[in-house]
């Protein structure tokens, strides 16, 4: 079966959606055309499960330029776009996807597009790492490892690794500098916002914004928010991150006391119930909630659906809940990652970093491998100061460079 979609005549646009972000992402291209040449990943199999938009084919298109053969889902089930999904299927890809999958047909596209028992797998959250430890681990004998994109993935594989029990080296791309320094912060700040704005149609300006978290995708999101206009709070566990948040100019507070003052909820921190139902209920009415963090816990949607006494679609995308107190909460994206799951992502400019770290960290693991061990690998600083030095040089930007007095210099103890 090569794709699971629903109407292979979308490829057409999802052709141009394609070519669009292509025409702007200098760094994948310079990769294609080096690719294509150099065809390092031939007779390799590698699966992917990434938010399956346009950025994410182009990248899909990059490593298949360079050999690889493509099995491709997404990694939401509200994420996919149907006619990028067609377009990377009529490329002669093999794509499992489709928007708004069940839970069911999610993970069994999950195991669908692994059933190409590949080589290097490329994740989005662990859904791949966990398919191929949990329920199928007969699928994980040709693996020699891989990529993992974002926080929550990286959480989970450091777990697997203290418990003994990853069985192939992950590269966590998310922790490289020209990955979160610049997706977490830039591209969540810019494209969270991009989705609240688009989907509510109401102002930020004199709003009070409650960011829950204060890591770099946080960072972002209340950056954006202020230039915006907004009055922002920020909740957080971690008492120096609480210390900047406050040095950056925010108020800092629990949560409890930060619910009854917000008229917008971003929450990004990987980790579950940062908003519970009693929170919400002491919320303005018609408050409105986001998650930008990859799973849907971090808002209590399960305890929310419960405590409900109705809901219904308030506009598209937006789910509005009628609590027991009368009050009407608004949720973006079903609580699920807004920006993708409600909007377009990230800018192609900010994924043409982090995908340039995926590429090559793909070629990192091809050409490493045998020599890595089980577990969480860094990115090497040799690959982020190619790809910054390629950003750069691509803003037509030259820098200084050390002379051999200063490097002298400063690798001596001697003034």
């Amino acid at each position: 079966m090569k794709y699971d979609i629903r109407d292979i005549n979308l490829a057409p646009s999802g052709h141009r959606k394609i070519e669009w972000v292509r025409n702007n992402m200098p760094l994948l291209r310079a990769l294609e055309d080096e690719f294509k040449e150099t065809k390092p990943f031939e007779g390799m199999k590698i699966s992917l499960s990434v938010h399956l938009e346009a950025k994410t084919a182009y990248l899909c298109l990059v490593l298949a330029a360079g050999g690889a053969q493509m099995s491709v889902t997404g990694s939401n089930t509200l994420s996919t776009q149907d006619d990028v999904a067609a377009a990377l299927a009529d490329s002669g890809l093999a794509v499992f996807a489709y928007h708004r999958a069940t839970e069911e047909e999610y993970f069994r596209h999950i195991e669908m597009c692994l059933e190409h028992k590949p080589n290097i797998i490329i994740d989005d959250g662990g859904d791949l790492v966990e398919m191929l430890h949990n329920k199928r681990p007969d699928l994980r004998t040709e693996v020699i490892g891989g990529c993992e994109e974002t926080t929550t993935g990286v959480i989970r594989l450091k777990a697997m690794e203290r418990e003994g029990i990853l069985k192939f080296p992950m590269v966590a791309v998310n922790d490289a500098k020209c990955k979160h320094l610049f997706d977490n912060r830039y591209g969540t700040g810019q494209s969270v916002w991009d989705s609240i704005m688009r989907n509510t149609n109401l102002i930020v300006a004199s709003k009070t914004v409650v960011v829950v978290g204060y890591g770099w995708c946080s960072r972002g999101i209340a950056m954006r928010a202020a230039a915006l206009g907004a009055k922002v709070i920020v909740t957080e566990i971690d008492p120096v991150k609480a210390m900047e948040a406050k040095m950056d100019g925010y108020d800092v507070m629990k949560m409890e006391q930060a619910a009854p003052l917000g008229d917008i909820f971003v929450t990004a921190t990987g980790c579950k119930h940062t908003i519970t139902v009693d929170h919400m209920m002491t919320m303005k009415d018609r408050a409105i909630l986001a998650n930008a963090g990859h799973f849907n816990v971090e808002i209590d949607m399960a305890g929310l659906e419960e405590a409900a006494v109705s809901s219904g679609e308030m506009r598209a995308n937006i789910t509005g809940y009628e609590l027991p107190n009368g009050k009407i909460i608004n949720v973006i994206g079903e609580g699920k990652l807004a920006n993708i799951a409600a909007a377009d992502g990230h800018p192609a400019e900010i994924m043409d970093l982090s995908f340039a770290v995926q590429a090559m960290s793909a070629l990192y693991i091809k050409e490493n491998h045998a020599k890595l061990k089980n577990g969480v690998i860094d990115v090497s600083d040799e690959i982020d100061d190619v790809i910054a030095r390629r950003r750069l040089a691509a803003w037509d930007i030259e820098i200084d460079e050390l002379t051999e007095d200063q490097k002298n210099y400063l690798d001596s103890w001697q003034l």
